[in-house]
């Protein structure tokens, strides 16, 4: 189950920080921002997974 979440998590960093990008080299801020949010939901999903692992 950790391995799906920590899956799951890099995906949403790497789709955020692709809407980013795009959003920024096309000019369009809404992608811009839905990208730095879905990054964001991935670094806290990551943080959770490293904090459980360290409990381990």
């Amino acid at each position: 189950m950790a391995a799906d979440e920590k899956t799951q998590a890099r995906g949403e960093q790497v789709a955020g920080k692709v809407k980013k990008v795009v959003g920024g080299a096309l000019g369009n801020e809404s992608l811009k921002t839905e990208g730095r949010a879905e990054e964001s939901k991935g670094d806290l999903r990551a943080a959770k997974e490293q904090a459980k692992d360290a409990i381990k």
